[in-house]
């Protein structure tokens, strides 16, 4: 099994920064401002100009991605270094392996955004309302990525990208979850571990104090500068799991998800 490993990988603030609050509220909606406008040039302009140089779908489809993952981490890095964030990725060079399933809880609305931000070459499960989106269904649909449904389908097309020798991220609580409540695992990454992945890798995600969770408004910014911890884990095989009947089997793997990051994230 491999070990735990630290890449060093670390934006931590020498000390809490409670004088800079009204800066940081400014700074977390130039934050959302830069998202929507990156997201609306990606999905009109880049995108499209990207998908017109020659080469296979393969080819385009890993340019898309590669560039999504530049503006996603210079994203971070803008909400880091005018003080909106901090974080640590801690194990980054066990992420973006062949068939590797990478699943995470989802406390923040920006848990997505560091994932594709340090994974090269990830493919995602997204909301389906990105598809009805017009700015951004161009990128979505020209990176590979998967709407999370309906369930069936979402559950074959990334069993074949996974089959295919691609890394996939995914969240099997589906949505942001409350701070401080027990979260609630769906099947469906279960099912497509079992499906396909050559292995599971678990990143938690904890960030604290809680910062833009479920039902909280983007401007209701902490008193104390939000720090978000990433922890890679160590990989789990879902072979072990394939001996049984496949619903058995995936509610047996889902219950072990649920377990270890019930170990991670408190509920007090």
């Amino acid at each position: 099994m491999r070990q735990f490993i630290d890449t060093g990988e670390d934006r931590t603030p020498s000390r809490p920064i409670r004088d800079l609050y009204y800066l940081r509220v400014v700074t977390t909606g130039l934050s959302f401002l830069l998202f929507g406008l990156v997201g609306t040039l990606l999905g009109i302009v880049v995108v499209p100009l990207l998908l017109v140089v020659p080469g296979g779908r393969s080819e385009r489809q890993s340019r898309v991605r590669h560039m999504i993952r530049l503006a996603f981490r210079a994203l971070v890095g803008f909400m880091n270094q005018t003080g909106a964030i901090s974080y640590r990725f801690a194990g980054l060079a066990s992420l973006g392996l062949r068939g590797q399933l990478v699943i995470a809880n989802h406390p923040s609305l920006i848990d997505i955004v560091l994932l594709i931000a340090f994974i090269p070459g990830a493919a995602c499960v997204v909301k389906r309302a990105a598809w009805r989106n017009p700015s951004m269904v161009v990128a979505v649909r020209a990176a590979g990525y998967v709407p999370n449904s309906p369930t069936d389908e979402m559950i074959e097309r990334a069993a074949a990208l996974l089959s295919a020798g691609e890394c996939l991220i995914m969240f099997p609580e589906g949505t942001r979850t409350v701070p401080y409540q027990a979260a609630h695992f769906h099947r469906g990454a279960a099912s497509v571990a079992l499906r396909a992945a050559s292995a599971v890798t678990p990143v938690f995600v904890r960030v604290r104090p809680p910062h833009l969770s479920k039902a909280v408004p983007w401007y209701r910014v902490p008193a104390i500068r939000p720090h978000y911890s990433l922890r890679v884990g160590p990989d789990i095989d879902p072979a072990a799991y394939r001996d049984r009947p496949a619903p058995i089997a995936s509610r047996a793997l889902n219950e072990y998800f649920k377990s270890i990051y019930a170990a991670w994230v408190p509920t007090t």
